[in-house]
């Protein structure tokens, strides 16, 4: 250790509180986590500062200030899979971008750098590294990113979200910790009743959630569309997240003799009931939402966006259909085949308990906490 390095890790010790930076974003799948691990990180030790870093233009510059947290942008963008003159300016924004993380670094003087994913997370824990900083690396996915990829072999510790993840990373540094997740919409005991009613449903029959994100899922709403009549006439209800985009046209597809049974919303705030009311799920296959369905352990047919970055929704459903604790339909099969596979699902009370269950070993309800624990450990303090 150099001299210089030596004298900061000194300083660092005789400060009582905690500095810790918190890097990535992009989508809510990375924004959540990062705000979840610095809110656990706030309860075990109050005294901590947190800064984030985002990408200018992205969703963490407004979603991060909103959660109460201090955030700056870094000018990185990533390079597109297409011919793109936008590909010829990223190594300069790289450059700047390395040269700015390090400004910060050297300015806010963190203890500990966490990165989450997303662009802005590559140069600011690589800058991290370089001075010394220790740094932890959160992978939500079954397939890492490229941006992780690169950063383990510098980091400190990798929190991962599922097994096998030695194939991207150096072994000793992983630890499985699961995803955080928003814990007020995994409670679901007790709330079947009240969420039934919050839904108008029939309690005699069977439920089938259907969710593909805030915005809806393209395919996921075409299917449930062409099978309205179907499911219905087989008194299946559906409580179906349309987007808002797609809303108009949900309600014109159920306003007849589906009416009882087909429910659709352009989004569901309620969440927590929405899994309460649900005997099964179909979805698609981001991080965070296969998190809370191993959570709340409800049989989900998962059908992966296939224009995910590196096709990382797929390799979350192959992980959970390879161990028959989901069912795994491609995006271009779905819409001619949801609705049966749903029924011979809900027609199947074995089958049913035995996706439940085999979604145990998947599910880890305090990630949040595990994480923010070995932050606090890799800080010294």
């Amino acid at each position: 250790m150099s001299v210089e390095k030596h004298k900061r890790k000194e300083a660092k010790l005789l400060q009582s509180n905690l500095r810790i930076i918190i890097s990535g974003g992009g989508t809510g799948g990375h924004i959540f986590p990062a705000v979840a691990i610095a809110n656990a990180i706030k309860e075990k030790r109050p005294d901590t500062e947190f800064l984030f870093v985002g990408a200018k233009g992205k969703m963490e510059m407004e979603k991060v200030p909103a959660s109460g947290y201090d955030i700056v942008g870094l000018n990185i963008t990533g390079i597109s899979r297409s011919l793109s003159r936008s590909n010829l300016a990223f190594p300069f924004r790289l450059l700047t971008s390395l040269a700015k993380a390090r400004k910060i670094i050297k300015s806010f003087k963190p203890d500990v750098a966490v990165g989450v994913g997303g662009y802005a997370s590559g140069p600011l824990l690589f800058a991290a590294s370089l001075e010394g900083i220790p740094t932890l690396i959160q992978e939500q996915n079954s397939f890492a990113g490229i941006t992780n990829r690169i950063l383990g072999k510098r980091a400190s510790k990798i929190c991962v979200a599922f097994p096998g993840m030695e194939k991207f990373f150096p072994e000793a540094k992983i630890m499985i910790t699961g995803n955080p997740v928003r814990k007020d919409i995994v409670k679901i005991e007790g709330k079947r009743e009240i969420a039934l009613k919050h839904f108008g449903l029939n309690p005699e029959n069977k439920t089938i959630l259907v969710v593909g994100g805030s915005q809806g899922a393209r395919t996921l709403n075409l299917a449930i569309e062409k099978a309205a009549l179907m499911l219905s006439q087989n008194k299946i209800q559906v409580i179906w997240q349309t987007g808002p985009s797609f809303l108009e046209r949900a309600i014109e597809a159920t306003n007849n003799e589906c009416h009882d049974f087909i429910k659709p919303f352009a989004f569901i705030k309620e969440m927590d009931l929405a899994y309460a009311a649900a005997d099964l799920v179909v979805s698609r296959a981001g991080a965070s939402t296969v998190s809370e369905l191993c959570l709340v352990r409800k049989p989900s047919i998962l059908v992966p966006f296939p224009f995910a970055s590196e096709d990382h929704q797929t390799a979350n459903a192959m992980m959970l259909a390879d161990k028959y604790a989901a069912i795994h339909i491609a995006d271009k099969e779905a819409i001619e085949k949801i609705a049966g596979i749903a029924q011979s699902i809900l027609d199947n009370s074995e089958m049913m308990t035995e996706l439940s269950n085999n979604m145990i070993e998947f599910g880890i309800g305090n990630s949040a906490d595990i994480i923010a624990e070995e932050v606090i450990k890799l800080s010294g303090k």
